[in-house]
C-alpha cells in the first residue's frame, strides 16, 4: 500500500495567520487524486486524529481542479510565542507523510 509521500505531488504546511495552520495535499493529475478520493482515507477524521484536534474544528475542502485538498487547524501554540518550534508552519506536514492509501 503506498504512502501518501510517494504518491502526492506536494504535501505542505503553512501559517493561515498567526493562530491557525494550513495543510495541503496535492496530486500530479486527475486520475490520482480520484482514486485516493474514492478511498476516503483523506478526510476531516483523519486531520483531527493525526493533528489531535477535534474533527469539529478541521476545515476540509476537496478541490478537484486543482487536484487538491485543504485542512486548516488551529494551532497550539501561536505563531512566534514563547514555545513554538515552527514559527511558519513550514514543518507541521510531517504527519501526513507516512498515510497508507489503499490503492
Amino acid at each position: 500500500m503506498p504512502k501518501l509521500k510517494e504518491i502526492a505531488k506536494a504535501c505542505k504546511s503553512k501559517n493561515a495567520g498567526p493562530y491557525e495552520l494550513t495543510l495541503d495535499i496535492m496530486f500530479e493529475d486527475a486520475a490520482t487524486f480520484e482514486k485516493v478520493r474514492k478511498t476516503g482515507v483523506i478526510c476531516p477524521e483523519l486531520i483531527a486524529r493525526l493533528y489531535r484536534v477535534p474533527v469539529a474544528s478541521v476545515v476540509f475542502t476537496e478541490f478537484p481542479p486543482a487536484h487538491a485538498y485543504k485542512a486548516t487547524i488551529e494551532r497550539r501554540i501561536a505563531s512566534g510565542a514563547v514555545g513554538d518550534t515552527d514559527v511558519y508552519g513550514a514543518q507541521q506536514h510531517a504527519p501526513l507523510l507516512d498515510v497508507e492509501i489503499p490503492i
